[in-house]
């Protein structure tokens, strides 16, 4: 039986603190099990930075097939916030990767550790749905109270109103404000003021 392929991702916040604590404890737990490893170290890389270059590593061999498991000590580790957690689970889940935390005991090998994925995805779907819900709700809101929805109509522009529009942007004035100025958006501006520009006859 072809051994288990590992990905040990491990991570300290500063520059000053060493990974070896944990390397140390997930190595003996990944050999007691006859798994092959690799180690992923993330150093002096918080929690909250959103780009880990050993984590986008890890992620990266994940969607390659590289790996079977990714082991942690534990998921503040490796996520950022609950839902970096459920995105990295949502993602093992799709490609068949298990999942096994140590400190939270955590392990989808085993049937009790599967139905933490299971958990994890409910999570995510229901934060998924309150967000739909919250974005209904604001655009049913604004249509109460009279707000214009989406981007703004384009309106019809004659060869002085384009004449206008090169001479205020010649000027300096930016695009957003001659978009705001003129009722348009500020794609149609840029397009009206490009050099080679043809105005409507």
């Amino acid at each position: 039986m072809k051994a288990k392929r590992v990905g040990i991702y491990v991570r300290v916040s500063t520059n000053e603190q060493d990974t070896e604590g944990q390397e140390t404890e997930l190595r003996a737990y990944v050999e007691s099990r006859g798994w092959t490893y690799e180690v992923y170290r993330d150093k002096g890389q918080s929690g909250a930075k959103s780009v880990r270059p050993e984590l986008t590593r890890l992620l990266g061999d994940l969607r390659k097939r590289k790996l079977d498991i990714v082991v942690v000590w534990a998921l503040d580790r490796l996520a950022r916030s609950l839902r970096h957690l459920l995105e990295i689970g949502e993602q093992c889940q799709s490609l068949g990767v298990d999942l096994v935390s140590l400190r939270q005991n955590i392990d989808t090998t085993m049937p009790a550790g599967r139905l933490t994925f299971q958990i994890l995805g409910a999570v995510a779907e229901f934060e998924r749905e309150m967000l739909r819900e919250r974005v209904k709700a604001g655009m049913a809101q604004a249509r109460r109270t009279g707000k214009r929805m989406g981007r703004p109509a384009l309106r019809c522009f004659n060869p002085s109103d384009v004449e206008q529009l090169r001479v205020l942007r010649s000027q300096g004035t930016s695009v957003r404000r001659l978009a705001k100025d003129f009722g348009t958006t500020q794609w149609m501006v840029a397009k009206l003021t490009e050099p080679d520009a043809v105005a409507p006859s």
